[in-house]
């Protein structure tokens, strides 16, 4: 079987295979499963072809499949991947054994059930990266949100039904806009080309009127904003976050709300580029405003985790400003920051599993001192919550100092703003942290808690690890971003000559003064 496709399927047979298994051999086999995907993907990692000096230069897409599935309807099975694919497919293979292993305490009824669900959904988000074709990407799109409810409504906390359903209903909105948008689109396909196709190459070349560029990208940009999520349709982010098991939480921030960011670079951008024109400053706004309304929230917290779930509101915004500001800094930044954010936030998640394991309270209040009783778990509590506000030397630094850079070559105002919610953020994680690490040893509850074991220093030391690795070594990533985002950008530019938001909409006649502010 082609790679692709082994990474994509492999997945999701083993989690039908592990929901047939025996209750007592569940967990062995879900966690062999999953280290069996992982290593199915390492391939990809080393195979993936770099640029050379004085080669030519490699295609963008690689390990491409594409077979005609259905003739009349122009329908491909056709997958393939770039680097930003590749970097999200391994970061999904690597945090789904993580996500199984902690389940080990942390799932106490059908751990089987729980396993056989999570493999489906590792296997339909990959799917969603590798798509090339825009009736296999919206397949994959729909399959990752029927595990997710299950996940919530089953395994999730007091207020699960209520979460899962508000999950379905904001997720199955936006699919039906962009069901709506691509369907416009196969349409205008056919009327230009009298064929039908759904393969993203061939609808990369259909002429639109900028009004329809307009309506087809605001339907699309709803589906992935209602994912990312973006400021003000985020509400269902928090009590999903909350509410899930924390295998979920993981799931959800680490891979699941990267499929939003990854739909607007890899279709609505593309796909629609004149609209951008028209839209980009709005969404830049909504990703500003996102930014420091999540971290101010995200300030005043007192449950732990929900203090996390709005730091990925502001966390995403970061994501969304780098890719609208069309340029190598900015764009390889907001990629970067997918990565980041889904290290980082994903570790903090685990951690509050781990105390909320041993004391089943999320209350910062509720803690205190716990550097006394558990400096195992304190010093990698720590060494998250600096990656998560970007310390140097650590991987959350790289992307936000990138997506500031980019954004300040366009959008001075804006991107200043932008800034302060890294002051924010390290003000909610760096309080958080000493309330909860810090201080006297008050609550006798606390006293007897046992620091972290082999099993869940064996799921948190990789993230760890990664932490620093992206933060010391970023070159390593970026460089398969690269040839990806050239493109992209080249792209964006044979659409606009000067700047992509040009105020006074003159291109090359504009004044510099007036370009620098396009975004303003």
């Amino acid at each position: 079987m082609p790679l692709l496709s082994l990474v994509t399927l492999l997945p999701i047979a083993l989690g039908l295979l592990v929901a047939a298994a025996p209750k007592s051999a569940s967990k062995v086999m879900a966690l062999g499963a999953s280290v069996l995907v992982f290593f199915a993907s390492v391939p990809l990692w080393f195979g993936y072809k770099l640029p050379e000096a004085g080669q030519p230069a490699p295609d963008v897409y690689q390990f491409v499949e594409d077979v005609v599935c259905l003739p009349q309807w122009g329908v491909h099975y056709h997958l393939g991947i770039d680097g930003v694919s590749l970097l999200l497919i391994l970061l999904t293979t690597i945090l789904t054994p993580l996500i199984l292993l902690a389940g080990f305490s942390g799932v106490e009824k059908d751990y089987r059930g729980y396993a056989a669900l999570m493999l489906v959904l590792e296997g339909a988000m990959i799917g969603t990266f590798v798509a090339l074709d825009t009736f296999v990407f919206y397949v994959f799109w729909e399959l990752v949100l029927l595990p997710m409810y299950f996940l919530i409504g089953i395994w999730g906390g007091e207020r699960r039904i209520y979460a899962a359903v508000k999950l379905f209903i904001y997720t199955v909105a936006g699919s039906l806009f962009m069901l709506v948008a691509l369907i416009g689109l196969y349409a205008a396909y056919h009327q230009q080309y009298g064929a039908w196709s759904t393969d993203l190459a061939d609808l990369l070349t259909v002429t639109l009127t900028p009004a329809t560029q307009k309506w087809m990208f605001a339907c699309l940009a709803l589906a992935f904003a209602i994912k990312v999520p973006m400021f003000p349709l985020h509400t269902w982010l928090p009590d999903a976050h909350v509410e899930a098991p924390t295998g979920g939480s993981v799931v959800l921030a680490g891979v699941m709300l990267k499929m939003g960011t990854y739909g607007f670079y890899r279709f609505a951008m593309p796909l629609f580029p004149d609209a951008v024109t028209a839209y980009g400053p709005f969404l830049i706004g909504l990703a500003v405003v996102g930014i420091v309304y999540g971290a101010l929230v995200a300030l005043v917290q007192d449950d732990v985790k929900k203090l996390v779930a709005y730091s990925s509101v502001s966390h995403l915004g970061y994501v969304m400003l780098g890719l609208f500001a069309l340029n190598a800094p900015g764009v390889s930044g907001g990629i970067y920051q997918m990565l980041n954010h889904g290290v980082s936030t994903g570790a903090l998640f685990f951690l509050v599993g781990v105390l909320y394991e041993r004391r089943h309270t999320r209350k910062i209040a509720d803690y205190g001192g716990l550097t006394k009783v558990v400096p195992k778990f304190a010093l990698i509590f720590m060494i998250i919550t600096f990656s998560s506000i970007g310390l140097p030397g650590l991987n959350g630094f790289v992307g936000e100092f990138m997506i500031l850079l980019g954004g300040f070559q366009f959008a001075r105002f804006p991107t200043i703003i932008a800034a302060s919610g890294v002051i924010f953020g390290a003000a909610y994680m760096l309080w958080c942290f000493q309330r909860m690490m810090f201080g006297p040893l008050q609550n006798a509850a606390n006293k007897d808690l046992k620091d972290v074991n082999g099993r869940e220093l064996a799921y948190l030391m990789p993230l760890v690890i990664l932490a620093f690795v992206m933060g010391l070594f970023p070159q390593t990533f970026l460089s398969r971003i690269e040839p990806s985002v050239n493109e992209f950008v080249a792209r964006m530019e044979e659409h606009f000559d000067g700047s992509p938001y040009c105020p006074c909409n003159c291109h090359d006649s504009c004044p510099p003064e007036m370009a620098a502010r396009g975004g303003e």
